[in-house]
């Protein structure tokens, strides 16, 4: 007596980099929906760096000297490119806190049980991360002309450059988003998180061109202002922006800091997804 073995086609997989593009999508989805329903993230989000152009604009306006002025006017249009790039870098400690709390709530296994990209969890949170940062650009690029920010206060400039100096800044947030995911998942606790995601920062917005005209620090504190990967985006942007403080130096990112800002921006994406990633399958393991 012979038997019939009942065979099932195998189906070929998919492709990999589109399954990983649609699965992306999908958590960035469905962080996005979360935020809609946690509104007050967004607010909290949008509230600091508010406060930071009030302060900055009106406390220590008369009192920074930029170029041979101090006054109020051409400090408000010089920091305002400080104040955009540290608003996006800042969105770090959000990506760090809220990848911590997925994987304290134990969502890392419920997403390891479907048949998903591995790098589509961390992906996705970050794109979502990426389209609250642009949401709070947006305001706070609204409340600085309420102020009195003007593009093209000091050099003429273009639409078309103006768009390009926000696309470096979101790329510069976009990479500094992936610390974040690594951090939060190097971490155990979303306060921890928040703790180490923002800790950090301070320096690397600080120790910049951002705040202050680079060329008056001391020589040894200036070179490492130069090079900081923040101050080619900031200094980017003013150029771009048309507004003053441009800071004249011999160190290649400020002489060409949009090609500066581009390569740092990609090589921290770099970098830092593939570490991200691979704790991600370690710690999922």
């Amino acid at each position: 007596m012979s038997a019939a073995t009942d065979t099932t086609p195998v189906t070929a997989p998919a492709n990999p980099i589109g399954q990983s593009v649609r699965d992306s999508l999908v958590i960035a989805r469905r962080n996005l929906i979360r935020m809609t329903r946690i509104p007050e993230m967004v607010l909290f989000g949008i509230i600091q760096p508010v406060m930071f152009v009030v302060l900055f604009t009106y406390v220590f306006g008369g009192s920074m000297k930029i170029g041979n002025t101090t006054d109020p006017g051409v400090y408000k249009d010089f920091l305002m490119a400080g104040i955009f790039a540290q608003t996006v870098t800042f969105a770090t400690a959000g990506s760090a806190a809220g990848i911590a709390d997925d994987m304290q709530k134990g969502l890392v296994d419920r997403f390891r049980s479907l048949p998903m990209a591995r790098g589509a969890v961390l992906t996705g949170r970050t794109v979502a991360d990426l389209v609250q940062t642009a949401i709070t650009l947006l305001v706070l690029a609204i409340v600085a002309l309420i102020v009195g920010w003007r593009t093209g206060s000091a050099d003429p400039t273009s639409v078309g450059e103006i768009l390009a100096g926000f696309a470096l800044l979101l790329l510069l947030g976009y990479a500094f988003t992936w610390i974040g995911a690594l951090i939060g998942l190097s971490v155990r606790t979303p306060e921890a998180a928040t703790s180490g995601g923002i800790i950090w920062l301070f320096p690397v917005t600080f120790i910049s061109n951002a705040f202050v005209d680079s060329s008056q620090m001391t020589p040894w504190l200036r070179h490492i202002a130069e090079w900081n990967p923040f101050s080619a985006t900031v200094q980017a942007c003013r150029e771009l922006f048309g507004n003053p403080g441009v800071v004249q130096s011999d160190a290649w990112p400020m002489q060409h800091p949009v090609w500066a800002s581009l390569i740092w921006s990609v090589l921290i994406i770099a970098i830092f997804r593939t570490l991200a990633v691979r704790k991600y399958r370690s710690a999922a393991i």
